[in-house]
């Protein structure tokens, strides 16, 4: 009853079936993958509100190269958990990283270079502030002061973002749309760490004109969703071949009559309403 799903014709049929299914099962597991590290980034989020900072060093490796080199960047696992450094901010070469939102308005987060006792430097995110008013987004803000004398910073480790464009120097301050660790360390006359801290705690106190940055979660649900999605459709794509092989086999034997067809002109005119 089966013998023909042996011929090439079905033959190539299962294999396409059985290479599309392999494909969605394959989309499926790399989407558990991403649901997996964005779960444990966002436990990571969690955890960090509530553990105490570590010293920088542990939580990232120091540079060892020449200035305007920058060092390894932090391990996946410590991204996102609290470090504490020591040191004198730059106010020299503060970083201003503009298209930035917080609470639907766009404006600047200030990085500052922090030179640590051993002349290496980390790059802290001291918060958020708007542009200057009656400029447009772009227009360059009032930084607050920067402190001077011996600061000790505390804030989670982030690691360096994704397609760093330009980096230009406008009225004595860097400007950059991306925080490219390693693009930004070419301007610096120092050797930086690989990631940069996100600053939630500073001493002596951090100028209440920075807004904090918030701290948002992946979406790591919509990647769950996204796996159920391709396995479900590589599940209906064998299904719908023994389907289609099955309606084959009954009506090979016979087990399937077509319907004749319905001749509509043989079928009585309905009657006039009166």
């Amino acid at each position: 009853m089966y013998r023909f799903l042996l011929t090439p014709r079905w033959l190539g049929c299962l294999a396409l079936t059985l290479v599309a299914a392999a494909l969605m099962v394959f989309l499926g597991n790399w989407q558990l993958d991403r649901y997996r590290g964005r779960t444990a980034i966002n436990e990571r989020i969690d955890a960090g509100a509530t553990m105490s900072p570590a010293p920088l060093r542990d939580a990232m490796p120091a540079p060892t190269g020449g200035p305007g080199t920058a060092g390894p960047a932090p391990a996946d696992r410590l991204t996102w958990t609290r470090a504490t450094a020591t040191g004198r901010y730059d106010p020299a070469n503060v970083v201003l990283v503009r298209g930035r939102t917080v609470d639907s308005t766009v404006g600047f987060e200030v990085l500052t270079p922090l030179v640590l006792a051993d002349g290496t430097a980390v790059l802290v995110d001291r918060g958020w502030i708007p542009p200057a008013p009656g400029g447009g987004a772009t227009a360059q803000p009032q930084v607050p002061a920067t402190p001077t004398g011996e600061v000790t910073v505390a804030g989670r480790v982030v690691a360096s973002e994704s397609g760093a464009g330009a980096v230009d120097r406008r009225d004595g301050k860097l400007e950059t749309r991306r925080i490219g660790v390693s693009r930004l360390a070419r301007e610096l006359p120092y050797p930086i760490h690989g990631g940069y801290l996100l600053l939630d705690q500073q001493t002596p106190a951090a100028d209440p004109a920075f807004q904090a940055v918030p701290i948002g979660h992946t979406n790591n649900w919509q990647n769950y969703g996204y796996v159920v999605q391709w396995w479900l459709f590589a599940g209906m794509s064998l299904v719908g071949y023994g389907w289609v092989a099955r309606r084959e086999a009954r009506r090979a034997a016979g087990l399937d009559k077509p319907r004749p067809p319905v001749d509509r002109a043989a079928e009585p005119a309905p009657s006039a309403s009166a």
